[in-house]
């Protein structure tokens, strides 16, 4: 409860912060002037510009932190993991700190840093350092811990707000062509193959392969069903006869329900050796495993699969993140064109007067016609 306390001589005024912590202040001997101090914090309260007060919550950035991978991050989020390690990077330059003392300037300061750290087997004539993207990912995760500590109450506004992500050119687009496909898949090794068709023929995520379980599969159907998707929503991907046969292949083990699995029955999260080998053999130079997942979706555009199904194979939620496949389409769309009027050479060529003998019905389309000839000519 709220008000102005009197004790040992001295007047004191106690109050809560939105977030309900108890304050108590000392004033000094004048009540009128506890009066009107106490008035002066329930205003500034009310109009959320109560900085001083909130600034006293005295935590340290890598004890928040820790507490917002425990309590927020893990929980709620698939790339928790990933999150603990961008933390552990954060931690390196704010450790120490208290949240209130995290500026802007000292994000600026980050930002310009990392961006002149060495990373990976050094070149002297090429030095490699951290790329703009990757900052921008750790900006993202520190912002998500200043907001967190806004909305639970350590922090009146984040300094975030005034710090801008680096810009960066649109992401990487590498996808094979029909005859590299053939030759990855011809030197892939008995385990890898099956995970590799169905990254090429589905667009499934390596995650999403590596956790797949036989009651995902309906054969009858020919459909996949994931439940734990990277959007959080389910989704059903069709098989095509290669991935149908592909699985029918994998030996069931006795011991797990996991389609992927060693020996001993423990699930497969990692193929990076192997995939590597096949890429050599194969001749195949700087391409990822999700770049596979591209190459399903630039296959589907220039066969002339429209965006929104593509998207829907994909399990994206809005269409932007698929138009980045757009352009391929554009020498498709152009050729789809050429055949229209290929097709329609007949028809532009026939005589206008060759329309006389339609019924009246159609009678208003030929006059139209060639009230529009007329304007041209």
């Amino acid at each position: 409860m709220s008000g102005v306390l009197f004790k040992n001589g001295n007047y004191y005024i106690d109050y809560r912060l939105p977030n309900g912590k108890r304050i108590r202040e000392k004033i000094g001997s004048s009540k009128k002037l506890a009066e009107n101090v106490l008035s002066k914090r329930r205003v500034e309260i009310a109009e959320g510009k109560y900085l001083d007060i909130v600034k006293k919550d005295k935590i340290k950035f890598e004890d928040f932190a820790q507490e917002y991978l425990k309590i927020h991050s893990r929980p709620n989020k698939k790339s928790w993991k990933t999150d603990f390690h961008i933390i552990k990077t954060l931690e390196r330059y704010f450790k120490g700190k208290y949240l209130y003392e995290i500026t802007p300037k000292s994000i600026e300061h980050f930002k310009m840093q990392r961006l002149t750290e060495p990373v990976g087997p050094q070149d002297v004539a090429n030095p490699k350092t951290i790329c703009s993207s990757t900052v921008n990912r750790q900006l993202d995760v520190l912002s998500g811990i200043l907001n967190k500590a806004v909305a639970w109450g350590h922090l009146q506004t984040s300094p975030m707000k005034s710090v801008q992500s680096f810009k960066v050119p649109p992401g990487r687009l590498r996808f094979l062509e029909k005859e590299e496909i053939v030759k990855l898949l011809s030197n892939c090794t008995k385990n890898l193959k099956p995970i590799v068709i169905l990254a090429l023929f589905t667009g499934m995520r390596r995650g999403e392969i590596f956790g797949l379980q036989w009651h995902d599969v309906d054969v009858k159907r020919d459909i996949i069903t994931l439940m734990d998707t990277k959007n959080g929503e389910k989704r059903e991907v069709p098989m095509n006869e290669q991935v149908k046969t592909a699985l029918i292949r994998v030996r069931k083990h006795p011991g797990t329900a996991y389609i992927f699995c060693n020996e001993k029955g423990v699930p497969v999260h990692d193929t990076r050796k192997s995939y590597a080998t096949a890429l050599t053999k194969s001749g195949i130079t700087n391409f990822r495993f999700h770049d596979l997942r591209h190459t399903f979706a630039s296959q589907l555009v220039m066969a002339g699969v429209d965006l929104n199904t593509v998207r829907e194979l994909l399990g994206h939620k809005d269409l932007q993140m698929t138009l980045r496949y757009s352009h391929l389409a554009q020498s498709h769309k152009q050729r789809a064109v050429e055949i229209l009027g290929k097709g329609m050479d007949g028809f532009w060529t026939l005589s206008i007067d060759s329309f006389s003998f339609l019924p009246e019905k159609f009678q208003v389309f030929n006059n139209r016609l060639v009230s529009l000839f007329g304007a041209l000519n």
